[in-house]
């Protein structure tokens, strides 16, 4: 994927955190695309900065391979909450994020950022025992995994986020980023999180890693194997020159 150009598919762009994401990455050259659920969020989306909006449910196949059509890259902020209604079957954390990551295999896209969660695999220690437990029970960690496993056996080059505790608080610019499973234990904004997941796009050090992050607020006791990754800045394109290549791109979709 070129750096500054394609288009992007934010899936969960409705969520708490994939709305921060939408924000970050609506100022960037990218088209984005924002896949919802909901029918009724297209105008919410579009005024966050979403050049195209596609409703479709992850869990089913098809509306996955539609989403992810002609995606250069893919950010996946999409989860459940962990409750009574999360032991129902398939979840979008495991069934819905491996749909989107065959999909995007097969249609050729070359970027998968993916939000995860610390408790997974080997971060299983970075978790409080009384969390994973309700988080186990419910099938969130395991579908989480699942959909780690699927995304590293791709060719997709991949970022996998691990974020701590998440909270709605502003983002405080101050991530601490662990790799290597117990690596780090608190909780993280999701603005925070989100500003991770945006600049891990553009980002080469983050391909094809796992990284564990907090707030250097929320960090709770011990921090191993903390990484220092060389952000690379949001590109910024010229708002005029930003927007006419919008158009040509609107404009050649229309003409096929």
């Amino acid at each position: 994927m070129a750096r500054n150009r394609g288009r992007v598919l934010l899936a969960g762009a409705t969520g708490r955190t994939g709305r921060h994401v939408l924000d970050a990455l609506a100022e960037t050259p990218l088209v984005v695309r924002a896949l919802t659920r909901d029918a009724d969020a297209e105008s919410e989306l579009r005024a966050r900065g979403a050049d195209e909006v596609v409703v479709g449910d992850l869990l089913d196949p098809d509306d996955a391979r539609q989403a992810v059509l002609d995606a250069d890259a893919v950010v996946s902020a999409v989860g459940v909450s962990a409750g009574l209604e999360t032991i129902r079957g398939d979840l979008v954390d495991g069934a819905g994020v491996v749909n989107l990551v065959d999909a995007a295999t097969a249609s050729g896209a070359q970027r998968f950022v993916l939000t995860s969660s610390i408790g997974v695999g080997d971060s299983k220690g970075g978790l409080p025992l009384s969390l994973r437990a309700l988080l186990t029970a419910a099938g969130v960690l395991s579908a989480k995994e699942r959909s780690e496993n699927r995304l590293r056996d791709t060719p997709l080059d991949h970022t996998i986020v691990r974020p701590g505790a998440l909270t709605d608080g502003p983002a405080t610019g101050d991530v601490v980023v662990g790799e290597g499973g117990d690596s780090v234990r608190g909780s993280i904004p999701r603005a925070d999180v989100a500003n991770v997941l945006a600049h891990s796009l553009f980002t080469r050090e983050t391909e094809n890693r796992t990284f564990e992050v907090v707030s250097r607020p929320g960090l709770r006791k011990r921090a191993d194997n903390v990484v220092d990754i060389d952000w690379t800045p949001l590109p910024r394109a010229e708002a005029a020159g930003d927007e006419s290549e919008r158009e040509r791109e609107r404009e050649r979709e229309l003409a096929e």
